[in-house]
């Protein structure tokens, strides 16, 4: 992994200059910053860098930009392929595409409840909730869009209905607006922490005691952009977990969310050296260290086959209803893939 450059040495500014000649075509400037590389940067393409430095940057979108001179290495324009090396100041104007409109579609959904101001929906693993960079199409917002006529459109074209989200590989149960008032209840039940979400994962290795609270601060990796880490200075967040089962090298958790950050389930179990079994991005698909005989280690590699995302599944959502007022409850059965695993989990014990 790339290693990313101090916060102190990385200037941003809201806003790049409007008038600049550099970007053309269907493209509105996101930001402009600076980098400057660090000591002990080992050599790399400017492209491949940036790609991984920049949010939501592709390697296409960071060659475009190169190659119109939105990005200048100590004030020159340089080649995608220009070696980047200690000392270097780099200034990028990233251009990102204008926002788009999600259209309806097709798309099967699993609806748990529903009437006139909202709808709950257990998603499935693999989809994403809403259109983004890299999927414009096949979201849950665009099968919503197929299935009812009217959405609350506080969150924008993009993300109509949408008041939370989950990770495209994690499943569960989802509750989306249908109008601005339910949006708006909804989305302060989450600002005061009211709502009720509990998950069910597999993760590796035995947790301390039967129950606990993790508390770790997040914010983004300072050597992946696209991760979340714990970090000084970063958003308060908390877990609690209980321990539902324990096998000999993965335990069955349940955890409820006091606070709701970007991958927090996630990293905060990678933080305390129990991450999400099968999760590819914080290290549960790599056999954890200890001793482990040949055959658990091949039992392991059939697990991994059987599950090919993080086992983690949001099973409860409650909440107060916007026009009735009344406590909302709902609970969700474990996917198949998780099922799958556990069924071999327990036939070895």
């Amino acid at each position: 992994m790339n290693q990313r450059c101090p916060p102190e040495n990385r200037k941003r500014t809201s806003e790049a200059n409007p008038t600049s000649s550099l970007i053309h075509g269907p493209w509105i400037v996101s930001h402009e910053f600076t980098i400057i590389i660090p000591p002990g940067k080992k050599p790399e393409r400017l492209d491949v860098f940036l790609t991984h430095h920049v949010e939501n940057a592709t390697r296409s979108r960071v060659q475009r930009a190169i190659r119109e001179g939105a990005v200048l290495v100590d004030g020159r324009v340089a080649r995608p392929s220009h070696s980047v090396a200690p000392g270097q100041l780099i200034r990028v104007t990233l251009p990102s595409p204008p926002p788009q409109r999600a259209e309806p579609e097709e798309i099967p959904l699993e609806i748990i409840f529903e009437d006139e101001d909202l709808i709950v929906l257990n998603k499935p693993a693999g989809m994403v909730v809403h259109p983004a960079h890299g999927n414009r199409t096949g979201t849950l917002v665009n099968a919503l869009l197929h299935h009812v006529q009217g959405l609350s459109g506080v969150g924008g074209e993009g993300r109509p209905g949408i008041v939370h989200r989950l990770d495209k590989d994690t499943s569960g149960l989802l509750v989306v607006a249908k109008n601005e008032k339910a949006h708006a209840f909804l989305a302060r039940q989450f600002a005061e922490r009211s709502i009720i979400r509990e998950y069910y994962a597999l993760v590796w290795g035995h947790l301390t005691g039967r129950s606990g609270l993790i508390e770790a601060n997040l914010g983004r990796s300072k050597s992946d952009r696209k991760k979340m880490a714990v970090v000084a200075g970063g958003k308060t967040a908390a877990t609690e977990y209980t321990v539902l089962k324990e096998f000999p090298y993965i335990s069955l958790v349940r955890l409820k969310l006091r606070t709701g950050r970007t991958h927090q389930i996630r990293v905060h179990l990678a933080h305390i050296g129990h991450p999400v079994f099968g999760d590819p991005v914080y290290n549960g698909r790599r056999i954890m260290a200890g001793s482990r005989s040949l055959r658990q280690k091949a039992e392991v590699q059939n697990l991994l086959k059987a599950l090919p995302r993080q086992a983690l599944h949001a099973k409860t959502i409650g909440f107060v209803h916007p026009s009735t007022g009344k406590q909302m409850m709902f609970d969700s059965s474990l996917p198949e893939d998780m099922v799958a695993v556990l069924s071999i989990l327990n036939q070895g014990i």
